[in-house]
This record gives structure tokens, sequence and C-alpha cells, in this order.
């Protein structure tokens, strides 16, 4: 069984079980621990009490003589439900997100790869041109493919590769690896316990960079984390009332004046942040690439400021990257890795764009992992990037 085919097996289990989940099960997972167990305490007090009232009643209504019967096993009232773990829930529903999200991806890039096999009944140069077209559309990126199909071509020759239906699996297989490769990936935020964390956002103007950070923030407060919002945007007119309207809808803490000087913000919210014990706190950042010198120097000073409040800080700088755009983006990720130290790129509207590949792309030609993507509007479909979630949804009717 080749790789792909291990993925299917799991995710289309995880699949069937998403159906079996109602919505309010699936809203469930993303609340906050401490309410979900308020509310699991509460029903199991409910329920004994109840089970006491249900009790005292019949022995109440017990005439004195009672014939004695043989005694029954009594049934619980109340109907046991098969219990899933919220870790096992959330994975759940991820994978029903990639599938969901990656719909128009699959419709468009899987649709012509499945007619290949139907076009060509044997693996021809023909086959290897329309394969590379298919692939490029897809924002794969022409060196990219170009070097997948040397090794697509090489492992059809070694292995005598004949049957498309072996063919499909080598070449997702094949294009795993493009973004695996020898490495150990991780799409979790580097974040320590007990220390004040401290992640910067930056990204171009349009991309969905304030509402990415907003989404990030609701999901480290429904882990339990205490965290701050700070507005380093301060070039961009409303960008600080965004992004304090944003921190009061999803009930986390906000730093943000009137003041043109980003670093002097962020002197302040982190001395706040450090004093009150935050666990992390998301900086917003000003998107100005085309004057990439003015940048550079503005994103320096910020980076010693922080440094110098919370040593070995920024923990995390990520970029934040329109999935529409294409190779657009990723020459912004070209641009933005020259002028800072980039850790992870977060791809924002990738459930509304028919060229998923652009994954595999800034992986291989930017060399940056890919930590978080939006696949919804709703603040819970901002989520962690799972390489083989993503094969799954990208491929799963190939």
């Amino acid at each position: 069984m080749g790789l792909f085919s291990k993925i299917k097996s799991i995710f289309s289990k995880k699949e069937e079980k998403a159906k079996e989940l109602t919505e309010e099960e699936k809203i469930e997972v993303y609340e906050e621990p401490e309410e979900e167990e308020e509310l699991e305490e509460e029903t199991e007090v409910e329920e004994e009490e109840q089970v006491e009232e249900i009790e005292q009643e019949e022995s109440e209504e017990e005439p004195e003589e009672v014939i004695e019967e043989p005694k029954k096993e009594k049934k619980s009232i109340f109907k046991k439900k098969e219990k899933i773990s919220k870790e096992e829930k959330i994975d759940i529903v991820e994978t029903e997100k990639y599938v969901e999200g990656l719909s128009k991806s699959r419709d468009n890039f899987v649709n012509k790869l499945s007619v290949l096999g139907i076009k060509y009944t044997k693996v021809s140069d023909e086959f290897y041109d329309e394969l590379e077209e298919i692939l490029i559309t897809a924002d794969i990126g022409v060196n990219t493919v170009m070097d997948f199909v040397d090794r697509l071509k090489k492992r059809v020759k070694e292995e005598n590769i004949e049957d498309f239906d072996y063919l499909k699996e080598v070449i997702v297989d094949e294009l795993f690896m493009i973004y695996v490769g020898d490495e150990v990936l991780s799409s979790k935020l580097n974040l320590k316990d007990n220390e004040l964390n401290v992640v910067l956002f930056v990204g171009v103007n349009g991309v969905g960079k304030t509402t990415s950070i907003a989404k990030i923030a609701n999901k480290l407060k429904n882990d339990g984390k205490k965290v701050m919002l700070i507005a380093g945007d301060t070039f961009r007119a409303g960008a600080v009332n965004q992004l304090k309207e944003w921190a009061d809808r999803i009930k986390v803490d906000f730093y943000g004046d009137d003041r043109t000087d980003p670093s002097a913000v962020i002197y302040d919210g982190l001395h706040k942040a450090k004093d009150e014990n935050y666990d992390v706190v998301l900086v917003d950042t000003a998107g100005r690439l085309q004057n990439k010198d003015n940048l550079m120097k503005e994103l320096e000073k910020m980076n010693r400021v922080i440094g110098e409040i919370v040593p070995g800080n920024p923990i995390e700088t990520l970029l934040v990257i329109d999935a529409t755009t294409g190779q657009n983006g990723i020459s912004q990720a070209k641009s933005f890795k020259e002028i800072t130290n980039i850790t992870g790129i977060i791809l924002t509207k990738l459930d509304g764009t028919a060229k998923g590949g652009i994954v595999l792309a800034i992986k291989e030609l930017v060399d940056i992992p890919v930590k978080f993507v939006g696949l919804g509007e709703k603040e819970t479909d901002m989520i962690p990037f799972d390489i083989e979630k993503y094969i799954y949804g990208l491929f799963k009717e190939f």
C-alpha cells in the first residue's frame, strides 16, 4: 500500500466519524476548556439529583407490605453515548474543514489529472507535457513542477510503471515529498509554557492579516491562554480600531493608541503584558512592502524593542499571504524573507481558490513552513496546517 492509500484510509474513516457528530458537538470543540468542564460538572449533578428524586418518589409510593420480586437490573434513564476525546473531535472536525475548504482546488485539479488516465493508455512524452501544464496551472510553480516531473520520470522508468492507478499513487506520494522532504515539520507555534511569548505578524495590506491575528488569538484563548493584541500598524487608517473591534468581539485584551511610532506602542504594551502575566502577545504591523528600506528599519526596531523587554522574542514571525493571489503571494514571501526572519506562513482564503497547489510551491521555493490555513470566514476556520489532511482534502477523489 502506497503512502497516499494509507492517508486515504485513515482520513476517510475520520470523515465518516464527522457525520456522526452533531453541529453542536462540532462547535463545542472550540469552546474554552473551563466552560466545558463546568458544563460537564453541572450535567453530572443534575443527573444525580434527578436519579435521587425518582428513587425517592418510588420509595414513598411503595406500600408498607411489599411482596418481594426477583431483583431486576436497574437501567439508567440516561442514554450513554460513546465518548470521543476533545482532541479526537478537533482532529475529525479539521479533517472535514480541509475536505470542504479544498473542494474548488480538488474539482479543478483532480478532475484534470483523472482525465489523463482516460486520454492516455500509456505514459508518454505527451502525457508528461500535459501533466506539467496541469501542475503549473495549480500554482505549484514552474521550477517545482520541472523537478517533480524529472523525479517522476526516473521512478516510472526504474519501477517500470504502466498501470495508471498505481501511477496516481506515485504522483501523490511524490507531491507529498515535495513538502516534507527529509524534514520533520510542525505547524505548531513555538510557544513556551509559563513565559510571555510574542508573535509578530507581517504581510501586505489586504491579505487578511488583522483577521488572521484575531482568529489565532481566539484559538489560543480557547486553549486556555491569556492573550493580548497590540496594534503595531500605526500607518494604515483604521487599523488600530479594526484590531480593537476584533479584540472586543473575541473577548481578549487589547493595547493600542494614536501614536505614530509602532515601537513605542509595542514597548508600553509589552511592559503591561509582562507585569500582568500574559501568556501570548500578538503584534500587528504595517504592510508597506513597496518601501522595503523603511519597512526593514521599522521591523528591525520592533524586533530590538521586543528582544530587550522579552529576551529571545519574538518567538515567531508569521507572514500572512492571500492564497488567491497565487504566484504574487510567493513573490511577497521572497521579499519579506529578505527583510526579516520569517518562521512561518499563514495562508488565508485557501477555500476561495481553485489553485491550492500554492502550499507546495511556497515550501519548495521559499523554504518556510505553512503554520495556519484559512478555510472559511468563521473564527474557528483558521486552523493549523497539516500536510496529510491537506493531501487528503486535495486528492480524496483521485
